[in-house]
């Protein structure tokens, strides 16, 4: 085989296809200056993230060697304040940025997943099966989400990764009923009948032809599921429910009313987190309803 019949083989065109479609993508995306401004916080927020060890160290956690007197007021040697421990608040709250990004990744992930599968599936088979997952989504659909993941992560250990399980097992229903919904518009289609009329099986449809078109949706679903998740993830941990030797934003939070903050006008203890907290879940929605309009313009042009 000569080299040039070699370059546009199939796994050459299907790279180049992909690498035209990324293409499309970004620069329909870049149209979006919401999402571009979402998308410019988030990289800022991950790089000072990654670099936290680097930039404030790996010790600011550290009760018996706190740099400052407990609850100073901003100054220029402590730009944040101090916390009831004299540790720097600056320090604390971009370290806390490492976990309450990583919680909510993970836990928009692990629901986002389940939602497909199930969605998928309920949508591909038909009878007792999918009436049975139906109606176990709508039974977690009518549950508070906040009051299973707080029942959850009591009785488990107290740790990030049951609070990942907390939340991605009880928020994923809203993504099973969309991923379903569409499912059932793929399953419609004449290529779908063709498919099976030649001898493709449950897993070759479901996987070769359904979950290609349903993939836009979950990927939308997931950029918006992460600021759900971390905002979760700080209502946890300011309820109690966080591992209490991790650094996180819902942490400082609960911190800062155990110390009574609120009550003694210590604003500089609750502003940081608080803000932080609120960023970072306007700027994933913000990348999320972008990402959402480019790849279902329909969407985007309804609003």
């Amino acid at each position: 085989m000569s080299t040039s019949a070699a370059r546009s083989g199939p796994r050459a065109l299907a790279q180049q296809r992909r690498w035209r479609s990324a293409k499309r993508f970004w620069q329909r995306y870049r149209a979006h200056r919401a999402g571009i401004t979402g998308l410019a916080a988030l990289v800022l927020l991950a790089v000072t993230a990654l670099a936290a060890p680097l930039i404030v160290g790996s010790d600011i956690s550290s009760v018996t060697d706190a740099p400052g007197a407990p609850l100073e007021a901003p100054s220029g040697h402590f730009p944040l304040g101090t916390d009831r421990f004299g540790r720097n608040l600056l320090a604390l709250v971009i370290w806390g940025a490492r976990v309450s990004l990583l919680v909510g990744l993970l836990a928009a992930v692990l629901s986002v997943a389940i939602g497909a599968v199930v969605g998928v599936t309920a949508g591909h088979f038909q009878g007792a099966y999918a009436t049975v997952l139906m109606r176990v989504t709508d039974w977690f659909l009518v549950m508070p989400t906040l009051v299973l993941a707080i029942a959850l992560a009591t009785v488990m250990s107290r740790s990030l990764g049951t609070v990942i399980l907390a939340i991605g097992v009880t928020s994923w229903p809203t993504t099973a009923r969309l991923v379903r919904a569409q499912t059932l518009a793929v399953e419609s289609r004449p290529y779908i009948e063709r498919a099976k009329a030649l001898g493709g099986g449950h897993w070759h449809v479901m996987t070769r032809h359904v979950l290609p078109n349903v993939m836009p949706l979950i990927l939308a679903q997931t950029t918006l599921m992460v600021s759900s998740s971390i905002l979760s993830e700080a209502t946890l941990a300011f309820l109690g429910l966080g591992d209490p030797t991790v650094v996180s934003w819902g942490g400082l939070l609960q911190d800062a009313r155990e110390a009574g903050a609120v009550s003694a006008g210590d604003w500089w203890y609750l502003v940081p987190p608080g803000v932080a907290i609120a960023l970072v879940a306007l700027s994933f929605t913000l990348c999320g309803r972008a990402v959402e309009s480019v790849l279902n313009p329909r969407l985007g042009a309804s609003r």
